[in-house]
């Protein structure tokens, strides 16, 4: 299976809806705009997080995040920490993210790291669903300590 194989296999495990396309994807991994961080368990994918950046913008936008049902505990702060570290590494000065607002596992895991809630925008969902949109400032050289348990993954 290919890295694009296991992010779609991944993605539709975890999202219902609203999922990310084999081709967006794709790009993602190629574009200079992009980052798509990995964490592997056993040669197994267990999550994934896409940061956006935008040229001339200050901030970034962790785009999507998902852990494996089975991943166990803590991939959702691993990849949270590491979209964090790519966001300061590209100078990013906040870093903002929408989330269901029926989604309490990530919205407590997103205000336990310091994110604070910004807005909100109806029907934002394919099913009509609200988002909440949330915003951390990136202190440059605030890093959390330790070696990261995920990597990008980029194309050649």
């Amino acid at each position: 299976m290919s890295d694009i194989d296991a992010l779609v296999a991944l993605e539709n495990t975890v999202f219902e809806a609203d999922r990310i396309s084999r081709k967006s994807f794709r790009h993602f991994v190629s574009a200079d705009t992009a980052v798509v961080l990995i964490a592997e368990a056993a040669g197994k994918l267990t999550g994934y997080a896409v940061v956006l950046f935008r040229k001339g913008n200050a901030g970034a936008r962790l785009y999507s995040i998902a852990a494996a049902p089975d991943a166990g505990n803590g991939y959702g702060r691993k990849l949270l920490d590491a979209a964090e570290r790519a966001a300061r590494d590209r100078g990013a000065r906040s870093l903002r993210l929408e989330v269901r607002h029926d989604n309490d596992r990530a919205r407590i895991l997103y205000e336990k790291n310091g994110y604070r809630r910004i807005g909100e925008v109806a029907g934002y969902y394919a099913d009509g669903a609200t988002a909440f949109k949330y915003e951390k400032p990136m202190n440059i050289g605030a890093a959390k300590a330790g070696a990261p348990a995920v990597m990008e993954l980029r194309r050649a």
